[in-house]
C-alpha cells in the first residue's frame, strides 16, 4: 500500500513519512458491503481497521453507540487492550477499510512510534469514555 492513502486519514494525518511507510508495509485492504459485519461484539480481536471510505454503525447489544466515517479507527480496544470486541460494527454503506493484524500493530511500537502512539490514544479515548464510538 502507498503511504499517500494513509496520510489523509485523521488518525495518521501529520505522522512522519517514515512512520507512514512502516504502517503501509503492514497494511492490507478490506472491503465490506452495506449490511456486512466488520466485527462482532464478544469475538476475539485479531485486527483493527481504519475506515478509508464509507460509513458504519457501532452497536453494543441492541443499542447504537456511534456512527463511523472515513478516518475512524475500529477494533483498536480489542487489539491493544482487552482481546475481545466490546461492540459490533456493521457497514451502513460500502466500506473500504485498511486492516492491521494485532502482531503488526504491536510491531509499529518500534517501527512507527508516532503512529502507534495515535492508535493508543484512540483506544484510551474510547476506554475513558466507557462508551466506545467504535468497536474495540
Amino acid at each position: 500500500m502507498d503511504r499517500s492513502r494513509l496520510a489523509p486519514l485523521s488518525t495518521l494525518a501529520g505522522c512522519p513519512d517514515e512512520d507512514l511507510d512502516a504502517v503501509a508495509r503492514v497494511a492490507s485492504e478490506r472491503e465490506f458491503a452495506a449490511g456486512e459485519m466488520l466485527m462482532a461484539e464478544g469475538d476475539f480481536g485479531h485486527s483493527l481497521f481504519l475506515i478509508e471510505s464509507g460509513t458504519a454503525e457501532a452497536r453494543h447489544g441492541d443499542t447504537k453507540i456511534g456512527d463511523l466515517r472515513p478516518g475512524d479507527v475500529v477494533g483498536e480496544v480489542a487489539v491493544l487492550a482487552s482481546g475481545r470486541r466490546i461492540a459490533s460494527v456493521v457497514a451502513t454503506s460500502p466500506v473500504q477499510a485498511i486492516a492491521f493484524f494485532k502482531r503488526d500493530v504491536w510491531g509499529l511500537e518500534n517501527d512507527a512510534p508516532e503512529a502507534a502512539r495515535r492508535l493508543r490514544e484512540a483506544m484510551e479515548k474510547h476506554v475513558a469514555q466507557d462508551q466506545p464510538p467504535a468497536a474495540g
